[in-house]
Formats: structure tokens, C-alpha cells, sequence
């Protein structure tokens, strides 16, 4: 089978094995791509109505529910789960799919590089959300225990800080075992949630005009500036809404919609609108909104499901992080690193140690420096509304592309949704001052990490290539003129295919030998998620027993070479070719220049991350016992 038919459309496999295999991916997508959104209700009707929000009146409350109920509408349920979930890269989502398939469709380079800025802008606030979301999820859970007695309040954040260094202490182990957990979980929080709200609406069933949008226009009628700036809020209902298309590729489109019309979307709004009817019938609710739907009874173990759902909702973060790293890796905006994967079955399990510690470490610091829920809200949004408003831009461009759309149906389409996202932007733009900087920060240093790398490999490559000879050229010269040859294969990687690598020249000069058969290979990332194993390998064969070997790899794949040249026939005699094959790889060395092309500045960023860079030998999957490393120093 195509690797890509491994990993893509999971729910045309439902579909072919039956209601069972669907129902199964419905309750797996609950656990891994609902978890941050379904934790929303636990903080957002509470930090509308804080700070210095509107009154808590009529007028206030059905306006601001209006404004959740149509967000949940118009932002998840019309842009995301029916027109953006469109737009799957060969069965993938996500900002960078989705940014990759922009580029392989776009009709000129300066479209192309809009949009791998876009990626890159897109990705670095993921970072930022990676960052908040286990941080204020945790954080506002333990809170329900200063619901039940303030004896708690001074341990909520040392209690925060605990599960949060054991979370990350257990991604090493990988999701397979905890995450057939989170589905059941998920499924009874939804309940949960739906019956909480019901309880509540039955004694006000008056709450359900919100539903009307004319409510909105009086709340902003009445609280003018104060209810725009309660869309900064209002958006905290949405986040997670890049979880539905990102997390498409693992689950298919179909489970994910049916789960989101059949129970998430249904819960919510029945929990917001419960919500809602309590602030209507005691003002003062407004300090916890959510634990004061349970009754007294029901506290402790509403604060221990709502603790487990946050949980589940940091790991479908945190899990989000490491694939979205491994796809940079892959795509080429960040440096190879070390990516472990913890389930010999999902291809899309992986662990990357280095992000897990820094992103446990920015955790730590943020509950620590903000302290609790409300001071964190003013720090949430930003990322999440500039991802959205991202994915928007980038989802036009494949609707006239792709989908074909006309320019004034595009326009008209993704105008308004860009409206509603630069509406919600614009109103979280105020909480800068609050903490509204912490991601923008985040964000705009992940992405100087990123375009830094980026252009300081085709720099490290353009040194590294001048003056080289041409593979043509240089096979038709050994050919004329032979040195010593011995047995064996040499396989030397290289970054340009067209010219010969460095690690072959200093070989040939230093030991004046080369092996019978030479292969120049060359490992190309694409812009899609997976190559089928048929189409991975190209060969062209050039004089003097010299080969010059195209390997591709998606940007979701694996990029094990010595797997993917075995699939092809180098020499007459096939037998122990693993045995007889060597691997050479240039271990660059890199040094500062008197007039680097990056800039100073650049330059050491550029080199501190080449030495965090994994070696390509653990990077490319290839047997330690047959590997050659060729040193050279490079001034860049």
C-alpha cells in the first residue's frame, strides 16, 4: 500500500470498515482534537464579564452569549469544520499543510513566499498557543477548588505546577496506552457540560434568545468600546478551532464533523447558555461561572473530570507541538533534531525531546509569572486569532487554485471570515499591555529562529557548493583518468545533486581510492505529507559506475535512506548489499567571517543552531558501524 494511503483519509477507512471503525474514530477525535476547545467553558463567560467588561445585566449577558453561540458558528462550524477542512493537503491540515500546498500551487515565486512567510508567521504563534493552552487550562481547572474552600487558594498554583511537570515528564512514553483514555473522558466531559447547562436553562429557558443576533447589536449599542473590547474574550470559546483541520490527517474529516455537530457543538452551547441563565439569576456567579452550575455535592468531582479534560486538552496541545516541529524539520525552517517515535503502529506519535523540556520550561515560567486563569486570558487569543486569520489568507489562495472558486466568490467568502478574524485580532491587540506581549514575543522570536535558518542554509549551501565540480563533468574525468578502486558501495549525501559533494573531493584526495560504485544522493523534502515508496527513489546513471540518486520524503514521512535505496538495483550483484555499503557525510565546522552574508547577528543565532542540529547520520536513519564523517570548516 502507498504510505500515503497509510496515514491519509481515515474516514474513508471508517467508511469501509463500517459503523463500528467510525464510531471509534468519532470517540478518539474527542479526546486528541476537542480537548482545548471543550475546556473553554471553564474560564471564558468569566473573562468577559472581568476586569473592566460590561455590567452584568440582561442586556450584557445575552449579548455576550450571542456573541459565543454566533463565533461558534461562523468561526468553527462555517470556516473551519465545512469550507477550511476542504483544503487538506493529500489527506493532511494544519497551518503548514496547508501553507505547503499554497506554495505548491502558487502561480508565481512572489505568491510562493507570501505564503512560506505566512507558514512561518503561522507556525511560530502555534508555539505561542503551544505555551498558554496547558498553562491557563490547568490553571483555571485547580481553580475550582477555591470554588469549594479558600484554604486551597494558596496551593492552586503549586498544585498547577505539579501536574504540569508530571505531563511532561510522560511524553517520553508517547500517547498509545494514555490516549485510548481520553476519548471516554471527553465523551462523559461533553456530557457533562450539556447536563450542567441544561439544568440551568430549565429554570430560565428565557436565556435561549440569545440566539438572536440582534442581541449583539444592542449589547454594542449599550457597552460601546467595552463590548468590543469583550471579543477579546468572546474568542476564548473558538480557541482550538485549528485543532479540528490540523488533526484531520489522524482522524479524517467525517468523524471529526459528525463528532462536532453530534456532541461538542451541542455541549457547548448548552454550558455557555446554562451559564448564561445562572448570571441572569445571581449577578454575583460571575467570580466562577462554571463550578457554580454543579451543586455542592458535585464540586470535587467536577474539579477532578475538569482537571483530567485540561489534561487531555495540554497533551492534544503538546502532542500538536512535536508534530508541527517535526514537519518544519522536514520542510526546512527549523534544524534537524532528535524526533523519537513512541507507537510502532501511528506513524504520527512522535516525541522530540528538545521542544518537550523548552516547552515545559515556558509553561512553568508563565504559571509562575501570571498566577492564575484571569491573568493568563489576557495573554491567550493573540496567538490563536493570528493563526486563524493566517489559515483564512492562506485558504483563499487554494480556493482560486485548487478549488477553483471565482475571484469575487473567494473574495466575498474569505472577506467576511477575514472580517470576523481581524475583528477578533483587533480586540485582543488591547490586552497587550496585560500580557498580550507574551506571545506576540513568543511568536516573532520563534519566527526570527525560523527565517533565520532558513536562509542561513541556502548560504551554508551556496558555500559549500562554490566552486564544485560538476557530477557530469567529474564522473566523465574519473572515467578518463581512474584512480584505485576498491569493493563496495559509497553513498554520499549532499545537499545539491548537480555538483559533487565535498565529502567525495576530500575522500579522493586524502586517500586516493574510490569505490566501485558511487552514489551522490540527494534527500529532497516535499511540499505534501507522504511519497509513496514507489515513486521515492529516482536513479540516473552516470559514466565511470556513478550514480546520482533523488530520495523524497513528505514532510509526515520518515526519512530513512538506506530503507529507501535498497528499494532500487545499484549493481549486478545484490547480495549483502546493506554489508557492503558506507555512507559519507560532511560534518561542517562553522566559524564566523570578517563579512558574513547573514550579518553579525544572524550569523550567531544562524550557528548556535547548527551545533542544536541532531547529526545527519541519527537524522537519515543510517547504521552507525557504516558511517564516515568528513570534517570541514565553513566561514559563513
Amino acid at each position: 500500500m502507498a504510505a500515503q494511503a497509510v496515514a491519509h483519509d481515515a474516514g474513508a477507512r471508517a467508511e469501509a470498515g463500517g459503523r463500528g471503525r467510525l464510531s471509534a474514530l468519532m470517540l478518539a477525535a474527542l479526546g486528541v482534537v476537542y480537548g482545548d476547545i471543550g475546556t473553554s467553558p471553564l474560564y471564558t463567560m468569566h473573562e468577559v464579564f472581568g476586569h473592566e467588561g460590561a455590567a452584568v445585566d440582561r442586556a450584557a449577558v445575552l449579548g455576550a452569549l450571542s456573541l459565543v453561540f454566533w463565533a461558534l458558528i461562523i468561526v468553527v462550524t462555517i470556516k473551519y469544520v465545512v469550507l477550511v477542512m476542504r483544503a487538506d493537503n493529500r489527506g493532511e491540515g494544519g497551518v503548514l499543510a496547508l501553507s505547503a500546498l499554497a506554495q505548491r500551487v502558487a502561480p508565481t515565486p512572489q505568491r510562493r513566499h507570501l505564503a512560506s512567510v505566512l507558514c512561518m508567521i503561522g507556525a511560530a504563534l502555534f508555539y505561542g498557543d503551544g505555551v498558554i493552552t496547558p498553562a491557563i487550562s490547568v490553571l483555571s481547572a485547580v481553580e475550582g477548588l477555591d470554588v469549594a474552600t479558600p484554604v486551597f487558594k494558596p496551593y492552586v498554583v503549586p498544585i498547577a505546577v505539579a501536574i504540569l511537570i508530571g505531563l511532561f515528564v510522560v511524553q517520553r512514553r508517547g500517547t498509545e496506552h494514555v490516549g485510548r483514555l481520553f476519548g471516554p473522558v471527553m465523551l462523559l466531559w461533553f456530557g457533562v457540560l450539556a447536563l450542567l447547562g441544561i439544568k440551568e436553562i430549565a429554570q430560565n429557558p428565557g436565556v435561549l434568545r440569545a440566539v438572536n443576533p440582534v442581541y449583539i447589536a444592542r449589547f454594542f449599542e449599550m457597552y460601546d468600546w467595552r463590548a468590543f473590547a469583550s471579543l477579546g474574550s468572546v474568542v476564548l470559546a473558538v480557541t482550538g478551532a485549528e485543532a479540528l483541520y490540523a488533526d484531520m490527517g489522524h482522524f479524517g474529516a467525517r468523524p471529526i464533523r459528525l463528532s462536532w455537530f453530534g456532541l461538542v457543538l451541542p455541549g457547548l452551547v448548552l454550558n455557555y447558555f446554562g451559564q448564561g441563565a445562572l448570571l441572569l439569576r445571581d449577578a454575583s456567579a460571575v467570580a466562577h461561572p462554571f463550578f457554580l452550575l454543579a451543586p455542592g455535592w458535585a464540586l470535587y468531582p467536577l474539579v477532578a473530570l475538569s482537571t483530567a479534560a485540561t489534561v487531555i486538552a495540554s497533551q492534544a496541545v503538546i502532542s500538536g507541538a512535536f508534530s508541527l516541529t517535526r514537519q518544519a524539520v522536514q520542510l526546512g525552517y527549523l534544524p534537524r533534531l532528535e524526533v523519537r517515535h513512541t507507537s510502532p503502529t501511528e506513524i504520527g506519535q512522535v516525541y522530540v525531546p528538545k521542544v518537550n523540556w523548552l516547552l515545559m520550561a515556558a509553561v512553568i515560567a508563565v504559571v509562575l509569572a501570571f498566577e492564575s486563569s484571569s491573568g493568563l486570558a489576557a495573554a491567550y487569543g493573540i496567538a490563536v486569532t493570528g493563526t486563524m486569520t493566517i489559515t483564512a489568507m492562506l485558504a483563499y489562495f487554494v480556493a482560486r487554485t485548487v478549488w477553483h472558486w471565482s475571484k469575487p466568490l473567494a473574495v466575498i467568502v474569505f472577506g467576511l471570515l477575514l472580517m470576523v478574524d481581524a475583528a477578533f485580532f483587533t480586540a485582543c491587540l488591547l490586552k497587550i499591555p496585560y500580557g498580550g506581549w507574551f506571545p506576540l514575543l513568543l511568536g516573532a522570536l520563534v519566527f526570527t529562529l525560523m527565517r533565520t535558518w532558513r536562509h542561513g542554509r541556502r548560504v551554508l549551501i551556496d558555500r559549500l557548493t562554490d566552486n564544485a565540480p560538476s557530477c557530469e563533468s567529474f564522473a566523465a574525468q574519473m572515467a578518463e583518468r581512474p584512480p584505485h578502486r576498491v569493493p563496495g558501495i559509497a553513498v554520499f549525501l549532499t545537499g545539491r545533486s548537480e555538483v559533487v559533494p565535498r565529502a567525495l573531493l576530500h575522500n579522493l584526495k586524502h586517500n586516493h581510492v574510490l569505490h566501485d560504485c558511487i552514489v551522490i544522493a540527494t534527500v529532497i523534502p516535499e511540499e505534501v505529507p507522504h511519497i509513496p515508496d514507489d515513486e521515492r527513489v529516482t536513479v540516473e546513471h552516470l559514466p565511470g559506475n556513478f550514480h546520482r540518486a533523488r530520495i523524497r520524503f513528505g514532510f509526515m514521512d520518515t526519512p530513512d535512506v538506506p530503507s529507501a535505496l535498497a528499494r532500487v538495483r545499484l549493481t549486478s550483484d545484490d547480495t549483502d548489499t546493506a554489508m557492503r555499503t558506507s555512507y559519507f557525510l560532511s560534518r561542517e565546522v562553522l566559524v564566523a567571517s570578517p563579512r558574513p552574508d547573514l550579518g553579525p547577528w544572524s550569523e550567531q543565532v544562524f550557528i548556535a543552531l547548527a551545533n542544536l542540529a541532531t547529526s545527519g547520520a541519527a537524522f537519515f536513519r543510517l547504521p552507525p558501524d557504516r558511517v564516515l564523517e568528513v570534517g570541514t570548516q565553513v566561514e559563513i
